[in-house]
């Protein structure tokens, strides 16, 4: 059976490597193959081939391949997508692949996490109090290294981020624990409705047996009504800020099942309401897997927080600046000023064909806002005569803008709520660019930047 791979950056390497070890024939094609991508393949045997042009040439390119394994970056508007339906042909994503893999060698064990936000977070959380558990651990999927790849690292678990995308193209994936953490319209450029975004979200527990664990969001009325496609077996853990559930917070501490305390909430390097949640959630998919209170404590303790993710710039004259560029939905931007009592918001950039309405939830604590990019036009009409807003046809004007509409006591927050492809590459180079902009700022007293 010749497999077609699409794409061949990150991912698509790390499946030809893992086919090419099992002796897999490969087909290997990408919209715009470089001497990078060729000098790859070469070293692994294969010819990245440039793909045809149009449905009609992929589909006879794709005559004989019985099964693609598209990228994560090939988009929804791809015709290799439609050639593949033309041929009966299944689309698999590398998870499955992955998932495969795992139960053939009868190791590592899997722990997969989604959700709209948070997964990247949890993650991160998870795999450190396994750590401090005394397992060798591996954080795979959308973090960073593909899940096929680390499946063969030799780790006893590897705690992977799984997005919509790779779940809506499996069938065999089966992890030991699921988590599925939130639900917000999102990547809507890729499912028709959020029912259809969340029937892809629900396909990380469609496979668990007798035996497995499904971690689940109580505060999330949305993930709660999924939970009843849980298989009949699947053992069902929940969390909740607000309680009750298996792990909550009582008495100023995040507590476990039968009331053992895990953690004081003033230990958590940061405690902002989705802090506490996500701190919440990654206890119960942790302990599912095998960690003891101690080691929760000790992992949620010592992580590193993540860039992005409503992190303090800077502050002066009593004016904080964070920078939330991670924020890239609506439902995002309500999580962050949650944490806050006066909030200037810098919004915008690209809108994911979402709609931005419910960013009128945000106010209060927004008192202020400043409008950015694309969406900027959006974000404003949003606001209109529920708080000022200023447009901005730069970073450095929306810091200006900002700084003379804060007052003490504000936080300035950039959390976009909208993707950042407008003006960058990346939501780590927008928020590189706002904290630029701020210490720039900060350093000429305030002075137009």
């Amino acid at each position: 059976m010749t497999v077609g791979v699409i794409g061949f950056g990150v991912t698509g390497r790390a499946v030809v490597a893992h086919l090419g070890a099992i002796g897999q024939p490969v087909a290997v094609l990408d919209d715009a193959p470089g001497p990078e991508q060729v000098k790859a393949g070469e070293a692994l045997g294969v010819e990245v081939e440039h793909m045809p042009r149009g449905e009609d040439a992929i589909a006879a390119r794709l005559s004989g391949v019985e099964m693609i394994v598209p990228s994560p970056g090939v988009p929804v508007g791809h015709p290799v997508f439609a050639a593949a339906r033309r041929l009966g042909v299944p689309v698999r994503s590398e998870i499955e692949l992955a998932s495969e893999a795992a139960r053939r060698a009868g190791r590592p064990a899997l722990i997969a996490i989604t959700g709209t936000n948070g997964k990247t977070t949890v993650t991160t959380l998870v795999t450190a109090i396994l750590q401090q558990a005394g397992l060798h651990v591996a954080a795979a999927g959308n973090i960073g290294t593909p899940l096929i790849e680390a499946v063969a690292g030799g780790s006893d678990i590897v705690v992977a981020e799984i997005s919509s995308f790779q779940l809506q193209f499996t069938e065999l994936f089966h992890p030991a624990v699921s988590c599925w953490l939130n639900l917000a319209p999102d990547h809507l450029d890729w499912h028709d409705t959020i029912d259809h975004y969340a029937a892809a979200k629900a396909r990380i527990w469609a496979n668990q047996t007798s035996g497995d664990a499904a971690a689940i969001n109580a505060d999330d009325h949305a993930v709660a009504e999924w939970a009843r496609t849980i298989p009949p077996g699947v053992r069902r853990i929940t969390w909740s800020v607000e309680g009750p559930a298996d792990f909550v917070v009582s008495g100023g501490r995040l507590v476990g099942p039968g009331g053992v305390g895990l953690i004081e909430v003033s230990e958590l390097p940061r405690a902002f309401p989705h802090d506490v949640s996500n701190a919440l959630a990654a206890a119960a998919v942790a302990t599912a897997a095998g960690a003891s209170p101690d080691a929760c404590r000790s992992g949620l303790v010592g992580v590193v927080l993540l860039p992005h993710r409503v992190s303090l710039v800077a502050e002066d004259a009593g004016v904080r600046w964070y920078d939330d560029s991670k924020a890239t939905t609506p439902a995002s931007v309500l999580a962050a000023v949650a944490g806050f009592e006066s909030v200037v918001l810098i919004a915008g950039g690209r809108n994911k064909g979402l709609d931005l309405t419910p960013l009128a939830g945000t106010v209060p604590p927004v008192r202020a806002v400043v409008a950015i990019g694309e969406a900027g036009p959006e974000v404003a009409a949003v606001f209109d005569r529920l708080a000022p807003v200023r447009r901005a046809a730069s970073m450095d004007e929306a810091v200006q803008l900002a700084a003379q509409m804060a007052r003490p006591g504000d936080s300035v927050l950039l959390s976009p709520g909208c993707a950042s492809f407008d003006w960058y590459l990346s939501y780590a180079a927008r928020g590189d660019d706002f904290a630029a902009a701020v210490r720039t700022h900060l350093r000429k007293g305030g002075a137009p930047c």
